[in-house]
């Protein structure tokens, strides 16, 4: 069962996302909070397996919390889905810098943010597909005008076919149909790839896709599958 935290200062949001959520078997919201102090107190008393963040909330917004359950010197972060209204938001870029592993927006079909349950909750992360390339491409050019590009490691051809899936804001049972090959396969090479570019999660491997771009090729000039096609 995946315990889930909502945290929106709207009570009938909180409602309405609670109700699809729950209407799944394998899902249960265990707490609701209504600023981003109390998600982050209910946070530690609930010990949820993925938090659904608003980012926009007075009293304390989204960002600092999910900076607090889930930032780079969190010890033992709560998997955040920021969920928001807008689809370029700079709330965003906040989130994305203090670990948050996905974002869907409010008004995306229930089936999608459900999704992004599962996968932060299984440790997967997911970025709607509708705000990754704005939002994520934004975030990448503002960040690089700050930091020099990282040497990009050799990424054998078929994880640089899964980088550009992700991306593309695939899952990875997406990833896993669109290429031929099995979920665990799947997964044992987006952890080889978040490894190797040193970053923490997926969402990060994106960012730094976009700040590489150089990494589409490799050593020897050969572009990924999906690039080609």
């Amino acid at each position: 069962m995946i315990e889930v935290l909502i945290a929106d200062d709207q009570a009938s949001v909180r409602r309405a996302l609670r109700a699809f959520l729950e209407s799944q078997d394998d899902i249960r919201v265990t707490a609701e909070a209504g600023s981003g102090p109390e998600a982050v107190h209910k946070a530690g008393e609930h010990r949820p397996d993925a938090v659904l963040m608003d980012v926009r909330m007075p009293g304390g917004n989204g960002i600092l919390a999910t900076a607090a359950l889930a930032g780079p010197d969190v010890a033992d972060p709560v998997p955040v889905v920021v969920i928001t209204t807008f689809d370029l938001d700079e709330y965003l870029f906040g989130a994305l810098e203090n670990g948050a592993v996905g974002f869907v927006l409010k008004d995306a079909p229930p089936a999608h943010i459900i999704d992004a349950v599962r996968a932060a909750a299984t440790g997967d992360g997911l970025v709607s597909p509708a705000v990754t390339r704005r939002v994520i491409s934004e975030f990448a050019r503002r960040r690089s005008t700050a930091r020099p590009r990282s040497p990009v490691p050799h990424l054998t051809p078929r994880e640089r076919d899964i980088l550009d899936a992700l991306i593309q804001g695939y899952s990875n049972a997406e990833i896993a149909e669109q290429l031929f090959i099995e979920i665990g396969t799947v997964k044992t090479h987006v952890s080889s790839i978040i490894r190797q570019l040193g970053v923490r999660d997926r969402v990060q491997a994106i960012v730094w896709a976009y700040q590489n771009p150089n990494w589409r090729i490799d050593v020897e000039g050969e572009q990924s599958r999906l690039q080609r096609s």
